[in-house]
């Protein structure tokens, strides 16, 4: 049976081995990973006393609307309930809206390297790609722009950008989009939003009313440590979304992700406590590459983009030892490694492990 032809040059996305497979093969008892950039901390306990609920209506669909998660979602942001667009997992929302936009003969901006699903779902659309290098680790905007035209629909910014954790601030932000074409939709991918603590990150909730080619993109993934529920969500405005929402599956999120999503936005501590967690071990990485003079990205997300060598032979040798990152041979950035910020003592431990490899100077091996 064949398929569209632009498919054969795809993979379908590979989440890497399972952590009991790794296990069984390096004969390690405990496995670490630091590679998809999920909350170590797990997610609030409200989650669990809330799932207790759903019992009884596993049998039913779910609300296809969110209804009660919408208007919460409306309050927390500051906007409209209409403005809003679920998804499972911000995944399902980039296919959601590559599926309603492109096409042949249209064309998609976006930065190299980034978030691997813009370029996936382009390809799949057969549209485009324009694919413009970083600049020190963060956009080129002005590059992006001189790349965008009369048949560009999407201009895809990953803000902080995965997998550098760099960002665009608020007036590099509004410069740009003061000048791009009204015909090209900006979309803002603040997946670690949560994360970001720079003075000058962008607001950019604020700006949709004056910028009607504007969308934000946020996710329960993360900061909120719901990444196996699957619920991420657009913001936009009203009109836009009503268009976008004839393209989204029936019953797309799950009753149960609805209401783990309800009760994480209840629990403000835990999230403010994974966010200064999370600062206090990027400090810890920072420390290490100005220690030992290796270039880093300082990062806004929840992970940091290290240059400490071939990105295949460091992920290896840390494997071995029950450590899983991302190499960066894989996300276009070989000679260094991905990793996330983990709780304190992983922090230590994956760090006194890169020392050893960095400095060549062995210490006796442990195995977790």
């Amino acid at each position: 049976m064949n398929v569209k032809p632009q498919l054969l040059s795809l993979k379908a996305y590979s989440p890497g081995k399972p952590i009991d497979e790794v296990k069984r093969q390096y004969g390690l008892t405990k496995i670490v990973k630091l590679a998809s950039n999920e909350n170590p901390f797990g997610c609030s306990e409200k989650v669990g006393e809330a799932l207790t609920s759903l019992a009884d209506q596993f049998a039913l669909y779910p609300d296809g609307a969110a209804y009660a998660l919408r208007q919460k979602v409306a309050q927390h942001v500051g906007v409209q309930p209409e403005q809003l667009l679920f998804g499972s997992g911000l995944d399902e929302v980039i296919q959601i809206i590559s599926r309603a936009l492109l096409a042949e003969g249209t064309n998609t901006v976006m930065a190299k390297p980034t978030f691997s699903q813009y370029r996936h779902h382009a390809i799949i659309e057969n549209a485009e790609l324009r694919e413009i290098p970083l600049k020190d680790g963060t956009h080129d905007l002005e590059a992006m722009l001189g790349q965008v035209d009369e048949n560009t629909k999407i201009v895809w910014i990953c803000n902080p950008n995965n997998p550098t954790g760099t960002y665009v601030n608020e007036a590099d932000l509004i410069s740009f989009l003061n000048r791009v074409p009204k015909t090209a939709l900006v979309i803002m991918d603040e997946a670690y939003y949560e994360y970001a603590t720079a003075d000058d990150y962008p607001n950019t909730i604020s700006l949709l009313d004056q910028y009607e080619n504007l969308i934000v993109l946020r996710t329960f993934s993360k900061a909120y440590g719901l990444a196996a529920f699957r619920i991420g969500y657009a913001v936009g405005r009203a009109d836009f979304i009503e268009k976008l929402d004839v393209t989204r599956l029936p019953f797309n999120t799950s009753s149960i992700a609805q209401v783990a999503a309800l009760a994480a936005l209840e629990d403000k501590e835990f999230l403010e406590n994974c966010i200064n967690e999370n600062t206090k071990g990027l400090q810890q990485y920072y420390e290490f590459c100005e220690k030992h003079n290796i270039k880093y990205y300082p990062s806004q997300a929840n992970f940091v983009f290290m240059e400490v060598g071939d990105g295949n032979e460091v992920f290896q040798r840390l494997l071995q030892k029950g450590y899983i990152v991302r190499s960066g041979a894989g996300l276009g950035l070989p000679n260094g490694i991905r990793v996330t910020v983990g709780n304190q003592e992983d922090n230590e431990q994956i760090l006194a492990l890169l020392e050893e490899i960095v400095t060549g100077s062995p210490k006796e091996e442990k195995c977790l």
